[in-house]
């Protein structure tokens, strides 16, 4: 698990299945960023998501490229890059499609400020 502040890089399927298990087992809000390393968009929202993680600690991020964990892009049907899910014990509560840097920050207060 990686530091407070921290965006966790699921590389490997291994990887990425195991982090599943810490994304259902925590009551923390998870947001997965589905991004490719040839997308500008989702280049564009790296700095973004690197202040998000420093100033929400009880947010856990993970940032997964579509094209080497196509599987899991698939089992979260992401059409478009970047695809924000925001996750509760593993349930989907939210999803920001595109590099909406404003949408993503109001979506993470929502569901942060939620009990």
């Amino acid at each position: 698990m990686a530091e407070d502040g921290q965006i966790i890089s699921c590389e490997t399927v291994a990887s990425w299945n195991e982090q599943l298990h810490t994304i259902k087992a925590s009551k923390k809000l998870v947001v997965v960023n589905f991004t490719a390393s040839w997308c500008g968009p989702s280049r564009s929202m790296i700095p973004i998501l690197v202040e998000l993680a420093k100033k929400l600690p009880d947010v856990i991020f993970f940032k997964v490229d579509v094209d080497d964990l196509k599987t899991a892009s698939q089992d979260f049907d992401v059409q478009a890059l970047p695809t924000f899910i925001l996750l509760k014990q593993g349930n989907i509560v939210d999803k920001v499609l595109g590099a909406r840097k404003d949408e993503l920050r109001q979506k993470i207060t929502l569901h942060t400020s939620k009990v």
